[in-house]
């Protein structure tokens, strides 16, 4: 195994899960379509940096160095940088830069990285300073709660508020969810059936593109490429 991997909970609503990760030594891996944006501190050869990371649309393979730290906050689909917005950063990423060892930054002002047991005071303050804000008509796409407002009004705004369409987003996080049920030994064919796939070809077409590895492999763990870390999710019905 490439990596170590450990996540929590948040306390904050604006985010999704709060990870870090250790790598054992160096190697490959296969980094995961994900839906949502992150802000990802890298602690790696005597040198320490804060990345913005976009949604990723499909699963990409990477290198990774022997002795990397790293630290991530997730955010909630809906949660907004709104001078670095997730809709400018789809398949990419911005390292904000340095303002000193131990510090970066962030829209004029000089931050001190978060680590893995301050990251919710960290974000409190992001909240606090309006660096971070949360949309509410994406929750409500999500939960089906528009009341008054158009669908189509409401697919536009949730594009330009994600970078993604409901549909990408529904199809990311249900390739993820199907991976996690497959590696906790439920069968190919269970997985259809539970995660709302039409037959085995289409789980197996969307586990290569969103996840690089298909059924079989993700099952075998003696074979199976190292993956990014993979939350705990739900599939969007």
């Amino acid at each position: 195994m490439t990596f170590l991997f450990e996540d929590r909970p948040s306390d904050s609503s604006f985010v999704e899960t709060i990870w870090r990760a250790q790598s054992e030594r160096a190697g490959s891996f296969i980094s995961l379509a994900a839906s949502h944006w992150e802000m990802v501190v890298t602690r790696q050869n005597g040198k320490t940096m804060l990345t913005v990371r976009g949604p990723e649309t499909k699963a990409t393979p990477l290198d990774c160095s022997a002795d990397g730290a790293w630290l991530g906050i997730r955010f909630q689909l809906g949660t907004v940088m709104p001078h670095l917005p997730a809709s400018n950063l789809v398949d990419g990423a911005v390292n904000l830069p340095d303002a000193g060892s131990r510090s970066f930054w962030l829209h004029c002002s000089a931050w001190q990285f978060p680590d893995f047991e301050n990251a919710d005071t960290f974000v409190d303050r992001l909240v606090r300073d309006g660096l971070l804000v949360r949309t509410p008509v994406v929750q409500a796409a999500l939960h089906d709660q528009l009341k008054d407002r158009s669908l189509r009004t409401a697919q536009r705004h949730f594009l330009r508020t994600t970078g993604l369409t409901y549909s990408a987003v529904r199809q990311i996080e249900r390739a993820r969810y199907a991976t996690t049920r497959l590696q906790q030994g439920l069968s190919i064919l269970d997985v259809v059936y539970e995660a709302g796939y039409f037959d085995q070809p289409h789980l197996t077409r969307s586990l290569k593109y969103y996840i690089g590895q298909t059924p079989a492999q993700i099952m075998d763990r003696s074979r199976s490429q190292q993956l990014s870390l993979l939350y705990k999710t739900a599939p969007l019905r």
